[in-house]
């Protein structure tokens, strides 16, 4: 009996620490957002709440490790409950650097706006628009897919962070085409480029908490290898 009561209390501490992971993850969600709308419209007073609000993000990456690390001493979980517990312990990493990419994008906006309203033929957030939406779509599918434990959907998710890369090279290579026939443009495109490469990071990590869930359903650490491309080639 008191093997099953401490399996039940292990459940519901996890349950409990999923459940704010998830709440954190809904909080980075809606920061990139926010810090996306502040670079559209140069809004600085907004994007200092955007930047204060990282503070939260900070403390609640904080108070979750804690909670995982006081789980592992008081419930010992065996192998596969260890397995979930550690990595959900990196999701919250990947989280609170999602929040990070984001303060970025907003200090960028504040810091930004008189170069972008003096060069108004010159809009940055036009050209990362469509990265940002497709990142945000990915973020929103990886935070779906580690609170269903959906392994085949996490790979497929993987899969598009090649695409991703992609359309960041490209967006990386207009920039500098822009830059070099007009130099004038030169502050406000880097300003673009370094809101781009943070998008882009956004979904390298997004990827990473869908990798964790492969992990956490397969037991397979799949990081820096082929292991999607074998799957996809396995369904063809």
């Amino acid at each position: 009996m008191t093997g099953e009561h401490s399996s039940k209390q292990y459940d519901s501490d996890l349950e409990t620490i999923r459940s704010k992971v998830l709440l954190m993850g809904g909080l980075v969600e809606s920061h990139f957002h926010d810090a996306m709308s502040c670079f559209r419209t140069g809004n600085a007073e907004q994007a200092e709440i955007v930047i204060q609000s990282d503070l939260e993000v900070n403390r609640l990456e904080v108070a979750l490790d804690d909670m995982c690390s006081q789980l592992i001493v008081k419930r010992q979980p065996a192998a596969n409950d260890l397995r979930t517990v550690v990595a959900t312990g990196k999701v919250i990493t990947d989280l609170e650097r999602i929040g990070d990419e984001s303060t970025k994008i907003a200090r960028i906006a504040k810091e930004g706006q008189l170069n972008r309203r003096s060069i108004p033929m010159f809009n940055g957030h036009d050209t990362v628009r469509v990265l940002a939406a497709s990142v945000a779509d990915m973020l929103h599918q990886a935070l779906d897919v580690f609170a269903r434990l959906d392994g085949e959907r996490a790979v497929q998710l993987i899969a598009q962070d090649e695409i991703i890369d992609n359309d960041f090279r490209s967006i990386m290579r207009n920039l500098i085409t822009f830059m070099m026939e007009d130099p004038s443009t030169i502050s406000s495109a880097l300003d673009t480029l370094w809101v781009a490469k943070a998008i882009e990071r956004i979904a390298d990590h997004a990827k990473n908490i869908a990798e964790y869930t492969v992990y956490i359903v397969e037991g397979k650490d799949i990081r820096h290898s082929d292991y999607v491309a074998v799957k996809q080639d396995q369904k063809h």
